[in-house]
């Protein structure tokens, strides 16, 4: 028997105890009126080796216990932090002491009431007067250094991470801080927060792959939203809205990486009367409103680029940056120039890619060395399927993307409100899905109506949570709370999967 197991048999025994002894493992309330940061702070001038006569009431999970016989430390964790217990000789009862002894494990939930003293070497802590168990651990908590060390153990049992490494906990306050103050900015300047369809007919507002399901009560397979709602939103335009929201869940069958997962929250708003330059000018104004509010400053480090949103915002030329990086015109080069140039830049491309799939993959292979802060402008139509032309060339779109630390972070444009140019651009991009392109948005005949009835100047934007793990200068996967995971397979399975392959190489 290994040592984990010898813990949850000794723990088990230990619970079947306490019911014959007629205590409840798990009671259903602790009222609790107190918490650890607020103890801190309340008593922070306490003196060492000090005293309080106030009694104060705590709870939550014990991390480590030193029992050192007449006396014993415990370090509790609550939602706010960390304090000490005390328990110890003519100071705790003598019964809560014995049970504490006998019954109590690190990772138990418990609560206790007593007084507050300072040790001599500093230290706060509760001198523990009763004692209530709350919550009975079966498993053991891993150790800190040696506990959770595979990153695929740590993103699976989030909640050890969590329990372990504060810092994490400090991750996701963080990013609750982020989408409050997207939320609040918006708000602030006069939009108002909607809920658009998760489930779609046709997708549209991105060209992504997306998940299919299936409708039971229609009987009809169905698409989860690829955007945040984007063509439901500029009907809200068409319908006399004139500043919207709505931040979610959106899904995208497609690979993952260090920025992209397929299930994420986003942010996209809609801004009626104005145009690309005039997104460019608020974009620019939150980006620095939430830098602040989740880091406390403009400045800071993501992929080895040192980033300051306190300084000027450049403008970059589409299709100038690709030339002066590659030597590539898009509007001269063909397909073949695009290959030739992808091949000499190593970058992998699938062949018989169309001509705005290939100028795409330059400009990613382009934008890895533009730290930023800075605004991407002046987009081929090609690659904007959505986007307003530009009046002095109509070959390019009045669309901008934040770009900084390499990568894109928030996109928008002005938006086409042309319902015959829409539905001529939607023709295309249903010729690209017919050769095979996944990727192409589909053609939403409804949207191109709704158009028709007229909808205003608009400007809108997206930002996604990769905005957040860029700030925070993390993979998009560790920002996640509980990430997909593949499930675990089951011993016997992969015992059976080897046999099958041994089974196939002695047939070879």
């Amino acid at each position: 028997m290994g040592r984990e197991e010898e813990v949850v048999k000794a723990r088990i025994k230990k619970i079947e105890e306490l019911r014959k002894k007629g205590i409840n493992p798990y009671p259903n309330r602790f009222d609790k009126d107190s918490n650890a940061i607020d103890l801190q702070e309340k008593y922070k001038k306490l003196k060492n080796d000090g005293k309080s006569k106030d009694k104060t009431k705590i709870a939550g999970r014990l991390i480590i216990i030193r029992d050192l016989g007449k006396i014993a430390f415990a370090s509790l964790q609550d939602g706010s932090g960390k304090i000490q217990i005390l328990l110890q000789e003519k100071e705790t009862p003598d019964n809560v002491f014995d049970f504490f002894k006998k019954y109590i494990d690190a990772g138990d939930f418990i609560g206790v009431e007593g007084t507050i003293m300072r040790t001599k070497r500093g230290e706060l802590s509760v001198v523990v007067k009763s004692l209530e168990l709350l919550s009975k651990s079966i498993l053991p908590l891993p150790e800190k250094w040696h506990g959770l060390v595979n990153e695929e153990e740590r993103l699976r049992k989030r909640y050890l991470d969590i329990i372990i490494n504060p810092e994490v906990k400090e991750l996701f306050v963080k990013k609750y801080k982020f989408w409050k103050a997207i939320r609040d900015f918006l708000i602030n300047n006069g939009f108002i927060e909607v809920e658009t369809p998760v489930l779609e007919n046709t997708t549209g507002g991105a060209d992504a792959k997306p998940f299919v399901t299936h409708h039971n009560s229609f009987d009809i397979d169905v698409y989860l939203r690829i955007s945040m709602g984007e063509l439901w939103q500029k009907r809200l335009m068409v319908a006399g809205f004139e500043k919207t929201f709505e931040l979610g869940r959106q899904f995208r069958n497609e690979g993952m990486s260090s920025e992209h997962l397929q299930d994420y929250s986003q942010m996209e708003f809609y801004w009626a009367y104005v145009n690309y330059e005039d997104g460019m000018r608020l974009v620019e104004e939150m980006y620095k409103y939430v830098a602040k509010e989740v880091l406390g400053t403009l400045k800071f480090k993501s992929r080895g680029f040192e980033i300051d949103f306190g300084k000027p915002w450049k403008k970059i030329d589409y299709v100038s940056e690709i030339k002066k990086q590659t030597g590539i015109d898009f509007f001269k080069a063909t397909s073949k120039d695009m290959e030739k140039k992808l091949k000499e830049l190593k970058v992998e491309f699938e062949p018989g890619l169309e001509k705005e799939r290939l100028i795409d993959l330059l400009w990613k292979h382009c934008r890895k060395s533009i730290a930023g802060p800075a605004f991407l402008i002046n987009l081929p139509v090609e690659v904007s399927p959505l986007a307003k032309r530009t009046e002095k060339d109509e070959r390019l779109v009045e669309r901008f993307i934040v770009l900084f630390a390499g990568s894109e972070l928030g996109n928008g444009y002005s938006e086409l409100n042309d319902p015959i140019d829409q539905e001529n651009r939607f023709k295309k991009q249903a010729e690209l899905r017919e050769k095979g392109d996944e990727e192409a948005q589909m053609k939403d005949d409804e949207f191109v109506e709704a158009l028709k009835y007229g909808m205003p100047p608009t400007c809108g934007f997206g930002t996604s949570e990769r905005l957040f793990s860029f700030l925070v200068d993390k993979p998009i996967r560790e920002c996640q709370i509980f990430p997909l995971m593949k499930p675990i397979k089951k011993e016997a399975e992969k015992q059976e999967e080897k046999k099958e392959e041994n089974k196939k190489d002695l047939e070879n």
